[in-house]
């Protein structure tokens, strides 16, 4: 029963073909395909186009606005009607300024079109307007540069995951074949009489789970190369491969000198920067909202009796118009309050967020000489492990251990290199984390 399971088994993995793995690159390659084609990348800078889009919006409103209006009137309201004869230069003294015409005057229908010119001379509140906008494009900028360092590491981490789960399949492999041999040495002993058919169906049953173990470390595999392939902007459904390590040079700053770093080139706390110049720009403009407005107004316009842009009569005008609120319920002072609160949220918010930056790049410089020394004792274990399984492989050969002692040997040789290799990414990852915390992972790993 034994032995057909493991022909099964055998069979499956024989008959599985995962899809062709793609290309392989470096890991500045992948990173300049995610800084190209990354869907998240493209987001982020429609956003910010969007935000210089507003400036201009903001920036428009210095310039005069022209309208064209066109509409058409009918009334027998005495007021109305004798402003329409009057507009259109039809009034006659004779029968218009009877008591009966200019009391009860029969309905009459009027068509009128204008132009309308308006050109603010003194608005405080559009230069503000415009700053603001200004600084949401900033932080909209500063957002991009946020976006690929996130975008550059999560590819970094990506292509870790992928030399992660190509060293898991081989470990994998390496036991299907380890597990093979003991098997072989199973028969080899039953058959000169000095084994036990015990021996050779636990050899068997350890077949069977090195090989369903190889199935899964397979499409791990796979899956991490989809992964690598996403994060760097590539087609849905394909697969990427590495070419090379992902190592980074060890960081040179000191501790302090990280931190510094860190404070003054981390994205998001350039956008809590942001965040308080825009606070005081809206302190700002709540401020200009007491102040007076001055417009400058022009008209052309058209009258007619019976033609939709008929011309019967025509006029102009142009005028100045001061604007000054003077009592508005309370509400603009409020609003400055509001505007001051939300100003010395931003500031709150900036400075815990320069604690909590101090806090991360402290913890990944620790987390990092962790990660180097647990390393090193992880490279030990494998050593040990790899000559206990020789020595115990050598005492199975001759009769002097048992295939459970072998197994176990095997297993602990195999748990101990997939710590190593879990070890080596940590250890690479707490590189990566330091630069990435500090705020220019991107510079260093396209240095």
């Amino acid at each position: 029963m034994n032995h057909r399971i493991v022909l099964l088994i055998a069979a499956i993995a024989g008959l599985y073909s995962p899809p062709a793995f793609g290309e392989a690159v470096t890991l500045r390659e992948a990173i300049s395909r995610a800084l190209d084609s990354n869907q998240l990348l493209k987001a982020a800078s429609l956003q910010r186009g969007a935000a210089q889009e507003e400036v201009a919006v903001s920036r428009s409103r210095y310039l005069p606005r022209v309208y064209l209006e066109s509409g058409a009137l009918l009334s027998n309201t005495p007021s109305k009607v004798f402003m329409m004869k009057l507009d259109e230069g039809r009034i006659n003294p004779a029968s218009d300024f009877t008591a009966d015409a200019l009391n009860h005057p029969s309905a009459r229908g009027d068509f009128s079109t204008a132009v309308k010119l308006e050109q603010p001379l003194v608005d405080f509140g559009i230069g503000t307007g415009v700053d603001l906008a200004g600084k949401e494009a900033e932080t909209a900028a500063v957002s991009l540069d946020s976006t690929r360092e996130q975008v550059a590491y999560r590819v970094y981490l990506a292509y870790l995951g992928v030399r992660k789960a190509q060293a898991f399949r081989d470990i994998a492999d390496q036991a299907v074949a380890n597990a093979r041999e003991h098997g072989r040495l199973a028969e080899v002993r039953e058959r000169d009489g000095v084994g036990l058919k015990s021996d050779q169906l636990r050899a068997a049953t350890a077949i069977s789970e090195a090989q369903q173990r190889l199935i899964s470390a397979k499409n791990d595999l796979l899956l991490a190369r989809m992964r690598l392939n996403l994060a760097a902007g590539g087609r849905q459904g394909d697969a990427l491969d590495i070419s090379g390590i992902a190592d980074l040079e060890q960081p040179l700053l000191a501790q302090g000198e990280m931190v510094a770093q860190a404070q003054k080139s981390r994205p998001d706390l350039r956008i809590g920067e942001k965040a308080v110049e825009k606070g005081a720009l809206a302190v700002r403009q709540a401020r200009n909202a007491y102040l007076p407005t001055v417009y400058a107004s022009a008209g052309y316009q058209l009258n007619d009796r019976d033609l939709p842009l008929g011309r019967d009569n025509d006029s102009w005008s142009v005028g100045v118009n001061l604007r000054w609120e003077l009592f508005d319920g309370t509400s603009r002072s409020h609003a400055r309050q509001k505007a001051e609160l939300s100003r010395q949220a931003a500031v709150a918010l900036l400075e815990n967020d320069r604690r909590e930056v101090t806090l991360q790049v402290t913890e990944s410089v620790l987390r990092r000489e962790e990660a180097g020394l647990r390393l090193e004792s992880a490279r030990a274990a494998v050593r040990a492990a790899e000559e206990g399984r020789r020595l115990i492989t050598l005492r199975f050969e001759n009769g002097l251990s048992s295939m459970v002692e072998l197994m176990d040997a095997e297993t602990a040789l195999n748990r101990s290199r997939a710590n190593l290799v879990e070890l080596e990414n940590g250890f690479l990852g707490a590189t990566g984390e330091i630069y990435y915390k500090a705020g220019v992972f991107l510079k260093e790993v396209m240095r």
